[in-house]
């Protein structure tokens, strides 16, 4: 193609949004000062005022032209992706995808070729009352006429996790859900949707559950349940769990994670997430390799992150714990 085009034509182009000119590509961006995160950078909105933080790492998902003047990084849960100036920060071992897909590095959507796993497990009753999704959920409905009482954690999800993508790594198979009856009775305590409906293990199945083969379907659910299971039998569940209906210490719960692993690195596998200051959830970093479910100090065997996931929906020092009904 020419490098020159007619003046109609590249007035076209700067009519047109920058996204439609963008390539996907993968790597980190190293912020090195407080810059604007844009929703879009050539309307300049940025929706809840969202800010880069200096020093921090954020995944680039695509950069607007390949002289790479503004990269789309994912900032967290909340924000989602936003496009920061290249002139904010610095790219980090980048590299732009083949037509087929495929990104250097590694592709987002191949099974097996994970870093580790994240177990997101719910406080049920906190979801329920304080999302906007929570009141459409048939478990939740239970829990508030008062015919399902949750007092545990449950299972949300166990994610493969591959840094390169961010929240990208998914959908690596098209392989259906097929769960033994057998199975279903298992987890359905532990994962009450399993109750009116298959709706939340469909969805957990086809994003995350394929991206990992070691396990069909029924040994993947049985053993994220048997991991929520650990978590809640530990002294970080069981802190949680007895405080149901009044509030727990951020600090207290670190310093509880501590006392059990005997060190402050187990700290940075933790991450507490609230709505409104009412507990959310609780995500564990898991090695890929687990070779235990008997407790969660087993199943992390010593392998501790680098550092604790950021995620805007962290919560504060005072944790409200919502009760189950009414």
């Amino acid at each position: 193609m020419s490098k020159f085009l007619p003046f109609a034509a590249l007035l076209a182009c700067f009519a047109a949004p920058f996204a439609a000119a963008s390539e996907t590509a993968t790597g980190e961006f190293l912020a090195a000062q407080r810059c604007e995160a844009y929703q879009s950078f050539n309307k300049g909105t940025n929706p809840g005022s969202v800010y880069t933080v200096p020093g921090t790492k954020y995944e680039i998902h695509e950069i607007n032209t390949s002289a790479a003047e503004w990269y789309r990084v994912y900032i967290d849960g909340t924000a989602g992706l936003r496009w920061v100036s290249a002139q904010c920060g610095t790219p980090l071992s980048m590299g732009n995808t083949d037509p087929s897909g495929g990104a250097t590095g590694g592709t987002c959507h191949t099974a097996d070729v994970f870093d580790n796993f994240v177990l997101a497990s719910s406080w049920q009753p906190g979801f329920c009352e304080h999302t906007s999704a929570g009141p459409t959920k048939p478990e939740c409905q239970a829990m508030s006429n008062g015919s399902l009482v949750m007092k545990h954690l449950t299972l949300h999800g166990l994610w493969p996790n591959k840094a390169s993508c961010g929240i990208g790594y998914d959908t690596c198979s098209t392989k259906a859900l097929n769960l033994s009856s057998a199975t279903v009775s298992y987890i359905a305590p532990w994962m009450p949707n399993f109750y009116y409906s298959q709706d939340l293990g469909d969805h957990e199945w086809s994003k995350h559950g394929v991206c990992q083969t070691k396990l069909d379907d029924d040994g993947y659910f049985r053993q994220a349940v048997d991991l929520v299971k650990a978590l809640d039998a530990s002294p970080m569940g069981q802190y949680i769990d007895s405080h149901s209906g009044g509030k727990i210490s951020k600090a207290q719960f670190y310093s509880t994670v501590a006392s059990y692993f005997g060190t402050t690195k187990a700290q940075n596998n933790f991450l507490l997430t609230c709505s409104s200051g009412y507990l959310q959830e609780i995500r564990v970093t898991l090695p890929k390799d687990i070779r235990s479910t008997a407790s969660i100090k087993d199943a992390i065997n010593g392998v501790y992150a680098a550092s604790r996931a950021s995620d805007s929906s962290e919560c504060g020092e005072s944790i409200s714990v919502e009760a189950s009904g009414k």
